[in-house]
């Protein structure tokens, strides 16, 4: 009953209305599901890619930290030209594996090693030392010049970057370097005698370890001027290039700034205390007496620092990126087996060796203590990878020089190139801070355009700091473009899909509503028409049928009677029979009798049903046949005849105040082999915005109450769907005046 009264009430404004709520309850809520939705998958997106970039810092991490546990594997011994294999008994010498060139190191980007010895004197195992002949060993006089050149450039890197005071060539370093220290060693053994000591333990006692007495009687012996100043310019070059390095790898100094990185804007530098050395080379910490009583050298190196790389020597701030955790590095000591070509007798005896060749060693045996690797940044932009080795208590700065491009590129960039991130992400290489290089996507248009998730692009990715050495190297990955999730595109077609679902079924269900109630309207007026054109003829026929009745007629108004009665039962005939037909099309149980017939026969057809209904409104009916003699239509006879009927009833209805009153009826043959049919009248025309709708079932151009003109809106459209049926096409045109309703047929073919 609700539904019913709710329906009466409705027009087309009010279900437009209520039908656009019922889609907004149903649209918002899904709008919002698919909005979730896919906001979880892009969130999964990006976890996804943060999970690859994690992976990507830890395989990068993995690898240099491989390739420093190799550089950390070397022994003291390596870093010259020449070491022992085997054990001091064995005495076979060979090669260094850092003397192979073109140079190959574990870590990428390394340009060469270097060694910086107690007195500041810079060294490489690339070059042999003094009485060793490089041909003897393989080294063409081309390689000769190849390796010089390539020291010289290390050098003079080192030198600028103020880390050497001099560069100088490894055969001269090697000969004032053993003479000095056997001058430095003989001032020594007296004082270490008058102690106690054995002359053997005497020889691995340094000049720094001695003790108070010693070297007093060591200053007393070298104070000549000449010595006492060659003595201070070697310790001052010693202190220069050890305080060099000091504050390379101090974190509280200032960061290097390469022309690359100068402009950039300076950033927090990160903290880690440092130790300070003692003059000398020392260390606090050493324990001078118990070494020298247990008959070996003092390990005169530093107590064991714990840098600030290491997972566990600071506590991270809040605003820290995650370290890569690592084993913890310490220091570790080792036996060197140390090469050193037996002095000749005199200079001839020396060059006669060199030529032939044979040159007799004697192996000397030191302990040595290895730190663990620093790196730090040249201010040329290169970095130094270094490390603290102490041998009878001397400190050695043993390295190895990287190219920062090389190192960027094979360390970071190559396996950033090869994963899947290179497509969506930015890679920010810092050094403490500052830029080292950033590494682009490789974006595509279409890819940006297809694939790309808004509102990501330049969010942090991910941000990790490097195992120690490197552990002031940064990587911070930000968003370019991402991708979107493998469900995105199943959500994205299901979202279309809904959106088209609920759209077109609101669309059809208004359209559908809005049908029905024009249909329940016409169906209203239907019933008024009906009910109207039922009762007019029928009062009248009741009129005169009682007036006859009732004798009260003269002969001649009884055939006008007659007359009457007869008009108005043949129309309320035509009625019913329209009713009935258009009832038994839409219930699609018509069945029609198909007959050949004549354009002739069919005019002549016609001119009998509407002469007499044309006349009786008092119009002329002018019919007229223009087709070729002989053409056929096959088509139902009485169908044809109701839709002509039908059309000549319309006319003269809405021609009847038209000053010509006349009806023209013409049948013609087109060219495309059509037979049409016409009819014209001369009353008012028809509205432009009417003359589709002059077809639909129960429409009326008037308001049913006020409409100048009788009908039931069903004769036109019965017009149409007979005419349908039988093959044909139905139009209207106004012309100047009236209408003209034109029905075509295909024309028969020849019979069979």
């Amino acid at each position: 009953m609700l539904g019913e009264k709710l329906f009466r009430k409705l027009d087309e404004r009010r279900l437009a209305l209520l039908l656009g709520a019922f889609f907004l309850a149903l649209a918002i809520p899904a709008a919002v599901l698919i909005a979730q939705a896919y906001g979880q998958l892009k969130w999964e997106a990006f976890h996804r890619n943060q999970l690859l970039a994690e992976d990507l810092a830890a395989r990068v991490d993995a690898g240099l930290r491989a390739a420093v546990a190799t550089e950390e594997a070397r022994s003291f011994g390596d870093y010259s030209f020449l070491v022992v294999a085997g054990d001091a008994a064995a005495n076979f010498v060979q090669r260094s594996p850092l003397s192979a060139f073109p140079v190959a190191g574990a870590v990428p980007g390394t340009l060469g090693y270097f060694q910086v010895d107690t007195l500041g004197t810079l060294t490489t195992p690339l070059l042999p030392g003094a009485g060793v002949d490089a041909a003897s060993y393989g080294i063409g006089a081309d390689e000769q010049a190849a390796r010089r050149a390539l020291f010289a450039s290390l050098s003079d890197v080192l030198a600028a970057n103020r880390l050497v005071t001099r560069s100088l060539d490894a055969s001269a370093v090697a000969d004032e370097r053993d003479a000095k220290l056997e001058r430095e060693q003989a001032h020594v053994a007296e004082p270490a005698a008058a102690s106690g000591l054995g002359a053997s333990s005497a020889q691995r006692v340094s000049p720094a370890a001695a003790p108070p007495a010693a070297r007093f009687a060591r200053q007393q012996a070298l104070s000549s001027d000449a010595t006492q100043k060659e003595l201070s310019d070697q310790i001052a070059k010693a202190e220069a290039t050890q305080a060099a390095f000091d504050k390379l790898a101090d974190k509280d100094a200032p960061v290097a700034q390469s022309a690359a990185n100068e402009k950039q804007a300076p950033l927090d530098l990160l903290v880690r205390p440092a130790a300070a050395p003692l003059a000398g080379g020392r260390v606090a910490g050493t324990d001078v007496r118990k070494d020298a009583a247990a008959g070996s050298a003092p390990a005169a190196g530093p107590p064991e620092k714990t840098s600030a790389l290491a997972p566990q020597a600071t506590k991270e701030s809040s605003n820290e990126p995650p370290r890569v955790q690592s084993a913890e590095r310490r220091k570790r000591s080792e036996q060197s087996l140390v090469p050193e070509p037996r002095p000749s007798p005199d200079d001839a005896g020396a060059v006669a060796a060199a030529k032939s060749a044979k040159v007799e060693f004697r192996v000397r045996t030191f302990e040595s203590e290895l730190e663990p690797f620093e790196v730090g940044q040249l201010d040329t932009g290169q970095l130094v990878m270094f490390r603290n080795a102490w041998r009878t208590g001397q400190r050695f700065i043993q390295g190895v020089l990287l190219d920062r491009e090389r190192f960027v590129a094979e360390t970071i960039a190559a396996p950033f190139d090869a994963s899947s991130l290179a497509a969506m992400s930015d890679v920010a290489v810092t050094y403490r801070g500052r830029p080292l290089a950033t590494l682009r996507a490789a974006t595509s248009g279409d890819y940006t355009s297809q694939r790309v998730v808004a509102g990501l692009a330049g969010t942090p990715l991910h941000r990790a700091r490097l195992s120690p050495p490197f552990g002031d190297l940064e990587l911070a990955f930000s968003v370019n473009q991402l991708p979107r999730a493998p469900g995105a595109l199943l959500l994205l077609w299901m979202s279309v899909t809904l959106a088209v679902v609920l759209c077109g079924g609101f669309f059809f269900m208004y359209r559908f509503a809005v049908g029905q109630l024009r249909l329940a309207r016409q169906q209203q007026d239907f019933v008024s028409a009906v009910s109207h054109e039922l009762k007019t003829p029928l009062t009248s026929i009741r009129m005169y049928g009682e007036m006859l009745k009732a004798g009260w007629a003269d002969d001649a108004k009884k055939q006008t009677y007659y007359d009457y009665i007869h008009s108005e039962s043949e129309r309320l005939s035509r009625l019913i029979e329209n009713v009935l037909q258009l009832a038994r099309l839409t219930r699609s149980s018509q069945h029609f009798d198909v007959k050949r017939a004549t354009t002739a026969e069919l005019v002549d057809l016609l001119r009998s049903k509407t002469t007499t209904q044309a006349e009786r409104a008092g119009f002329k009916l002018d019919v007229r046949d223009d087709t070729p003699l002989g053409t056929e239509l096959a088509l139902d006879v009485d169908a044809f005849a109701q839709i002509f009927i039908n059309l000549v009833d319309n006319a003269l209805k809405f021609s009847s105040d038209a000053q010509r009153k006349a009806i023209e009826l013409a049948a013609r043959r087109e060219s495309d082999g059509r037979v049409l049919f016409t009819v014209r009248d001369f009353g008012p025309g028809i509205p432009k915005g009417e003359l589709k709708k002059i077809f639909d079932l129960f429409y009326r151009p008037a308001d049913e109450v006020t409409r100048a003109t009788a009908g039931t809106g069903i004769g036109l459209a019965l017009v149409q769907q007979l005419a349908a049926a039988l093959g044909g096409r139905v139009d209207v045109r106004n012309c100047e005046p009236g209408a003209e309703f034109r029905v075509s047929f295909p024309a028969a073919g020849p019979a069979a």
